[in-house]
């Protein structure tokens, strides 16, 4: 079964907007979110194959309402929880 990241032929999305953005980052937020994600790969915390399931084992309806850096950010939290280095629910606030 596809999760819902493998939208490939399905339709009813939206049209795509083609311009380049030029900004890696829209908020200060994001870069963190990213520089977060570096470092707790080059920590061997987790690899990019966990992080990558993470993302797209992210409920469908999560998936689809969060931004590109919300479902980075959804992932970290959960295999921080995962792997105990957090309390589940410690960053809930």
């Amino acid at each position: 079964m596809a999760r819902i990241n493998d939208v490939g032929g399905m339709e009813g999305f939206g049209p795509i907007d083609p311009t380049d953005d030029t900004e890696p980052f829209h908020a200060d937020w994001e870069a963190r979110v990213f520089a977060l994600n570096r470092a707790l790969v080059a920590g061997n915390v987790f690899n990019l194959d966990e992080f990558r399931d993470a993302v797209e084992s992210m409920p469908p309806s999560d998936y689809l309402a969060a931004s590109y850096y919300e479902r980075w950010f959804h992932a970290i939290v959960a295999l921080l929880e995962a792997k105990g280095v957090i309390e589940a629910g410690e960053l809930d606030d």
